[in-house]
């Protein structure tokens, strides 16, 4: 039997996501193998998260916490996997969200150098949950649209290894807060709780806050630092936009605009290209000469770019 398309679809386009994400590669193609119907996928996918559940409740019982803690962590992944858009089933779908929600607490708090633990933020009269790891300096991390702070775990570790701590959210309308908090556009609402939050505990660094998102909290990321002047750094990983339409927004907005200027500032005090002054001259002399041709600019730049130069890594000038 042929397999569902929308199971094809499934395997070609996220084996990348999960695998760089916790999933075990011999896993993922286990599993996948023996789905043949998209209906099956959050069972199958549950089914294993079970194995791996199992797996560490049996070792915490034998005494072995930090192994016991990474098999959790490890059924939490998948057990959100299980769920990841399966829409059309939804108590199937919050039940194993509400597993991995489970597992990763349970797991997470275990682990070692950096255990996580779970918090609740007051949001608006509702809740947000996250997760934090480590103390000093924080990094609030934001989800995409169908992501969740649990999937977030391998993103935590380049900041947490540097002596930064993390802050895994559930925004609104994302993870946990999707069955009772609507999904918002202005984020900054979300951002405000969460550095009020910051603000109170003793163990953060409330002068040194950094926001981290990615895909649609790629989006999130920045518009929280142009609205919320807590936040004191970004990134922002692969965030949408929309082209001529993005640029337009946010020269439109006072915030954005005036977020960007000084985040620009700051970067260039710290870190300035260095870009020599006869390319900052040819570029002068093209932009004033040349078409609006996107192909142009592209084809010039690569052939101007001086070699060693933080610009080149751009590929084109917009």
């Amino acid at each position: 039997m042929a397999k569902d398309a929308r199971v094809q679809s499934a395997i070609s386009h996220w084996a990348p996501r999960f695998v760089s994400n916790g999933v075990l590669l011999a896993d993922f193609e286990d599993v996948t193998g023996t789905i043949e119907r998209w209906e099956d996928w959050c069972r199958a996918w549950s089914a294993r998260a079970a194995v791996h559940e199992k797996l560490g409740r049996d070792t915490l019982k034998e005494g072995y916490k930090l192994t016991g803690g990474e098999h959790l962590v490890r059924a939490g992944i998948y057990y959100h996997f299980a769920k990841f858009v399966f829409v059309q089933d939804v108590e199937q779908m919050r039940v194993a969200h509400m597993k991995a929600v489970e597992c990763y607490r349970d797991g997470v708090a275990l682990l070692r150098p950096y255990p996580g633990k779970r918090v609740a933020i007051p949001f608006e009269g509702k809740t947000i949950f996250g997760v934090l790891r480590g103390s000093g300096p924080v990094v609030i991390m934001a989800p995409g649209l169908d992501s969740t702070k649990e999937e977030l775990h391998a993103y935590e570790e380049p900041f947490l290894a540097r002596g930064m701590a993390t802050l895994a959210i559930d925004g609104p309308g994302q993870g946990e807060a999707e069955y009772e908090i609507p999904i918002c556009g202005d984020y900054e609402r979300a951002a405000k709780a969460v550095c009020d939050w910051i603000e109170e505990r003793s163990d953060l660094d409330a002068k040194r806050i950094a926001v981290w998102g990615v895909s649609l909290g790629g989006y999130y990321a920045p518009r929280a630092a142009a609205y919320e002047k807590r936040i004191r750094a970004c990134i922002a990983l692969s965030g949408p936009s929309t082209g001529r339409r993005f640029g337009t927004a946010c020269r439109s907005s006072p915030a954005i605009r005036s977020g960007c200027a000084r985040t620009r500032k700051r970067w260039m005090r710290r870190a300035p290209m260095r870009v020599s002054s006869r390319w900052w001259k040819r570029r002068r002399t093209f932009s004033a000469r040349s078409s609006s041709s996107r192909a142009a600019r592209t084809g010039w730049c690569r052939q101007r770019m001086p070699r060693g130069s933080r610009a080149r890594s751009r590929g084109r000038l917009s």
